[in-house]
C-alpha cells in the first residue's frame, strides 16, 4: 500500500532515536568495531552472534518497529517531515537491503554456478534476468521511493552484498590485521562514508585506483578479486536485469610475465600488420574491461618507465590506442595495482615514476604477511587450513582439517615463519594430504631472520646502541611486514624505523 496522504502521526521519541540508531549502522564500516556496538543498541542485547544471525535478528527487529508505523498508516517517506524523512529513507533503505539478502545471494550463487560466456561471441552475452526484481521495488515505491530511486538502490543492494560476500568469505581470518584489511577494503569497493556514496560516488568509484602492498603469495590476488567483483551494476528495469554479469567483471594480467615488446599488445591491442606476427587483430586487456569492471594490473612494481608513462595516459585521460592503430580508445573501468616490491625504494631509485605512483595510490592497503597474522592470533592457523581442506576437497571437512593440522603440529616448527605465506600454507597442506607430513625449507629471507635474531642475542656487549636498535627494527619488521607495528613496538615514529631499516640493508620493504 502507498501513502494515502493522510498524516496519523509523527515519530514519537524513541521511535526517532531508534531509527536514527539504525541509520548510524548504515553509514559505519560493517567490518569495523562501531558496527558491532551499533548493532548491539539496535537489537538491545551486547550477546555476539555469528554474522548471519545477526543479520536475521536485525531484520527481524526492524521490520517489527517498520510494521507498527504501517499499521498506523506511516510506513511512507511523504508521512513525515523533512527530519523524520531523512532518518526514515535510510532506515528503509536499510530493511530493503537486508530483505533482498535471499534473493541476492541466490543470485550470486547462480552466476557462479553458470558456465562461462562464449568467448567469441561477446555479444551473445546476456546477464541473466534477477526474478525477484519487482518484490524488491515494489517494495521500496510503497515506501515512498520513486522508480528511479528504486532501481538505484536495487543495484546498490547488489553491490554491498557483493561486497560484504566476497570481502568476508575470501579474506577469513581474526587477526586484527585481517580485521583492518576487511575494513579497508570495504572503504575501497564503497567509501568510508555511504551518505557521500548513495548520492555521488556509486557510479564514479572508476576513478579512484587502489594499490596492493604485500609479500608473494600473502592474498594480494583474492583482495584485488574481492575489490574487483564488487564494482556498482546497475539495473536495467527493460530486461529486468543487471547491466552485467558479475563474474565477468573483474580481469587480471600479470605485468612480469610479458617480455617488454609484447606487453603493450596484451594491454592495448594491436592491428593487424603492426608488428612482425601481428597477422589479425588483438583486442587487449582495457578493451576487454567493461565500463562496470576492474583491471588488476599485477607485478605493477617491475614494469619499465616506458609501460608506466603508456599506463599514466590511461589513468589520466581514460583512454589509449591498440599498437599500430591511429584510433583513441577510451576506458571505462577501475585499475587495482599489486606488487610485493617496495616502491618507496623503486621511486627512490627513480625506476618507479612520481606521477604514475600518485594515479594509482587513491588508496594504498597493505596486504598482511602470513606469520603477522599468526602471531596476533594462532588460531588464525587453524581457520585457514579449514578453508584451505575446504577449497581442496569441495566441502567442509572438520575431521580431515584437524588431521592436517596434528601433522603441521608434529613438523612444523612454532617459530616457522612461512615465508611463502597463505600459498606456502596451501602447498603445505596439499603435501600433508598426498605424505601426511610437511617439512619446510627456510628461503634466504627466513634464515636471514633466524640469524639476525641469533646475533642479536649472542653478540651482547659488542654491538653499538644505534647498531642493536637498527638490528631489532630489521627483525620485527621481517617477522611482522609492518612499519606501523615496528614503531608501534619499539616506540619509534616510522621515519626513525625506515632509517635503521636502511642502515641494516633491508631491501624488502614493501610499505610506502
Amino acid at each position: 500500500m502507498g501513502y494515502s496522504g493522510c498524516m496519523a502521526r509523527t515519530l514519537n521519541p524513541q521511535e526517532r532515536e531508534f531509527f536514527r540508531t539504525v541509520a548510524d549502522a548504515v553509514f559505519s564500516n560493517p567490518f569495523g568495531p562501531r558496527r558491532e556496538e551499533i548493532d548491539a543498541r539496535i537489537l538491545g542485547s551486547s550477546e555476539r552472534h555469528p554474522h548471519a544471525e545477526r543479520s536475521h535478528r536485525l531484520r527481524t527487529r526492524i521490520a517489527s518497529e517498520v510494521s507498527r508505523l504501517e499499521t498506523d498508516g506511516i510506513a511512507h517517506l511523504d508521512a513525515h517531515s523533512a527530519e523524520d524523512r531523512a532518518i526514515l529513507q535510510v532506515a528503509f533503505l536499510f530493511l530493503g537491503y537486508q530483505e533482498s539478502f535471499t534473493d541476492l545471494d541466490a543470485h550470486i550463487d547462480a552466476a557462479f554456478r553458470a558456465p562461462p560466456p562464449p568467448l567469441a561471441s561477446p555479444s551473445a552475452r546476456h546477464p541473466p534476468t534477477f526474478a525477484e526484481a519487482d518484490v524488491h521495488l515494489t517494495r521500496l515505491r510503497q515506501r515512498g521511493f520513486t522508480s528511479e530511486e528504486s532501481e538505484r538502490y536495487l543495484a546498490i543492494f547488489f553491490q554491498l552484498r557483493r561486497a560484504h560476500r566476497f570481502i568476508e568469505n575470501g579474506l577469513v581470518g581474526r587477526s586484527d590485521a585481517m580485521i583492518e584489511l576487511r575494513r579497508q577494503l570495504w572503504n575501497a569497493a564503497v567509501s568510508a562514508d555511504m551518505r557521500i556514496y548513495g548520492r555521488r560516488l556509486f557510479d564514479r568509484m572508476e576513478d579512484f585506483s587502489t594499490l596492493l602492498l604485500g609479500e608473494t603469495g600473502s592474498g594480494k590476488g583474492r583482495a584485488a578479486a574481492a575489490l574487483g567483483r564488487s564494482g556498482f551494476i546497475p539495473f536495467d528495469p527493460k530486461r529486468g536485469a543487471f547491466a552485467e554479469t558479475f563474474t565477468e567483471a573483474f580481469l587480471s594480467i600479470n605485468l612480469s610475465q610479458f617480455p617488454e615488446g609484447l606487453l603493450a599488445s596484451e594491454l592495448f591491442g594491436h592491428r593487424k600488420g603492426a608488428f612482425t606476427g601481428a597477422i589479425e587483430d588483438h583486442v587487449g586487456v582495457f578493451s576487454r574491461c567493461s565500463p562496470y569492471g576492474s583491471i588488476l594490473l599485477d607485478e605493477v612494481g617491475e614494469v619499465s618507465v616506458p609501460v608506466q608513462i603508456q599506463l599514466l595516459r590511461v589513468l589520466q585521460e581514460r583512454t589509449f590506442s591498440p599498437v599500430g592503430g591511429s584510433e583513441i580508445l577510451r576506458f571505462r573501468g577501475r585499475v587495482i595495482a599489486a606488487t610485493n616490491q617496495s616502491i618507496t625504494a623503486r621511486r627512490e631509485e627513480g625506476s618507479f615514476r612520481d606521477d604514475f605512483y600518485y594515479r594509482l595510490s587513491s588508496d594504498v592497503i597493505t596486504v598482511p604477511p602470513l606469520r603477522t597474522r599468526i602471531a596476533e592470533d594462532p588460531s588464525e592457523l587453524e581457520t585457514l587450513v579449514g578453508v584451505l581442506v575446504t577449497r581442496i576437497v569441495g566441502e567442509p571437512d572438520p575431521p580431515l582439517a584437524a588431521r592436517v593440522l596434528e601433522s603441521l603440529a608434529q613438523s612444523v616448527p612454532t617459530d616457522h615463519p612461512w615465508p611463502g605465506n597463505v600459498r606456502e600454507l596451501e602447498q603445505a597442506v596439499r603435501r600433508v594430504l598426498l605424505t601426511r607430513r610437511y617439512e619446510p625449507e627456510l628461503d634466504p629471507r627466513a634464515k636471514r631472520i633466524h640469524e639476525l635474531g641469533a646475533r642479536i642475542d649472542v653478540e651482547g656487549g659488542t654491538l653499538s646502541a644505534r647498531e642493536l636498535v637498527a638490528r631489532y627494527c630489521a627483525l620485527l619488521y621481517r617477522r611482522s611486514g609492518n612499519l606501523a607495528e615496528v614503531a608501534r613496538r619499539t616506540g619509534l615514529d616510522r621515519r626513525t624505523v625506515r632509517k635503521h631499516l636502511a642502515e641494516v640493508g633491508d631491501a624488502g620493504i614493501t610499505e610506502i
